[in-house]
């Protein structure tokens, strides 16, 4: 048993290392303040948000980015209140989502697309802020590179509490794997709530056509069509400026549910790299669950065990302090105790997904 618990780990421990050399493939960018020329179409679904809207659109409003370059469609999906939207200089559309599937959110980008005008959307999240320069960042990229699709980072803004930078931990990890997947030229990951694709590759691709029975993955099931056709044309912006904040989620239960909703599609990933990843980082986690275990009932000895942690800790923390030093100025707190318990976490966020169900928007989802 504890043979083959260290070829897992030997696995787990090459495919880290190969996804740290990808991030560092991914070069930095830093725009050169490029004369603003594309227009964009910001696209941004919701549903009861009237707490988060305000803060997103005041963001809107301080964009470094001349207004008539940009507009702005909100797509209401049933809210049971009703956002009212007044006073902006920039042009804002608020449409009704027109449901035709089991995803909420690819309907509602789907009914924001017969709006669009421009070339170029990107879609957010109604619990963000952007960045001032963060369009600007984003033309200057396109201004200089052919590209048809880029992705970019997100991050979250804690409070000092174990939860909050738990999940900044959880979101670090899953963000160097993006960043390190795109670097091998194997995207097969990307985050919605900061991802811009031109109008002209959505139709290309017939949108979310093949998927959208599946309740979430507006992002990586359109990013992995466009990566297995269009290669050369889909790009991570890595670049500071650009890097959208957002509200980790307030207790555990919804935290489960969301990680739960984001691993569900892992199994209809079009992206054989991308499942023989997830793989491989679930029996990675996995088999840390089972020697630990195995330790309390005598089978395995302390230092075994001991060995075990560091030897995973260390490769882990290679590419976590990479990527918190792109995402944040803060360093990485419980850095140690989120290691310890992540494993749990996300192994019985792994298996629940195959068989469970989840809560999503005061929906219910899955199984």
């Amino acid at each position: 048993m504890s043979f083959l618990l260290f070829v897992i780990l030997s696995i787990y421990i090459s495919s880290i290392v190969l996804l740290i050399y990808g991030f560092t493939k991914v070069k930095k960018y830093l725009k050169p303040n490029l004369k603003p020329q594309t227009s964009f179409t910001i696209i941004v679904p919701f549903r009861n948000e009237e707490e988060n809207l305000p803060m997103l659109l005041k963001s809107f409003s301080n964009l470094n980015y001349p207004i008539d370059l940009f507009q702005v469609i909100l797509v209401d999906d049933s809210s049971t209140q009703k956002f009212q939207v007044s006073g902006f200089r920039f042009q804002v559309l608020m449409v009704d989502n027109i449901r035709v599937s089991n995803s909420p959110k690819k309907d509602a980008i789907l009914t924001a697309m017969h709006h669009v005008k421009t070339n170029w959307v990107i879609t957010t999240d109604a619990d963000c802020i952007v960045p001032e320069n963060w369009l600007l960042t984003f033309d200057n990229y396109i201004q200089e590179n052919e590209v048809s699709m880029l992705a970019g980072a997100v991050s979250y803004t804690c409070k000092n509490s174990f939860l909050d930078h738990f999940q900044q931990l959880d979101l670090t990890s899953l963000q160097g794997a993006t960043i390190g997947s795109f670097g091998l030229k194997k995207a097969f990951m990307c985050n919605g709530a900061n991802f811009a694709y031109t109008k002209s590759l959505f139709e290309k691709l017939n949108g979310f056509q093949g998927n959208n029975k599946i309740a979430s993955g507006d992002d990586v099931f359109l990013l992995q069509k466009a990566a297995g056709l269009f290669l050369n044309e889909v790009h991570y912006l890595k670049a500071k400026e650009a890097i959208i904040i957002t509200k980790p989620t307030e207790n555990w239960k919804s935290l489960f549910y969301q990680r739960v909703r984001w691993a569900a599609k892992t199994s209809s990933y079009q992206s054989t790299f991308g499942k023989v990843l997830g793989l491989i980082v679930f029996f990675g986690n996995l088999s840390f669950v089972i020697s630990f275990v195995l330790f309390l009932f005598g089978v395995f000895s302390w230092e075994f065990l001991l060995l075990f942690v560091c030897l995973k800790f260390a490769i882990d923390f290679m590419l976590l302090y990479s990527t918190n030093q792109f995402l944040t100025q803060t360093r990485i707190k419980y850095l140690l105790l989120s290691s310890l318990f992540y494993p749990f976490f996300s192994s019985s966020v792994a298996l629940y997904s195959l068989f469970g169900s989840y809560e999503w928007k005061e929906r219910r989802f899955g199984k």
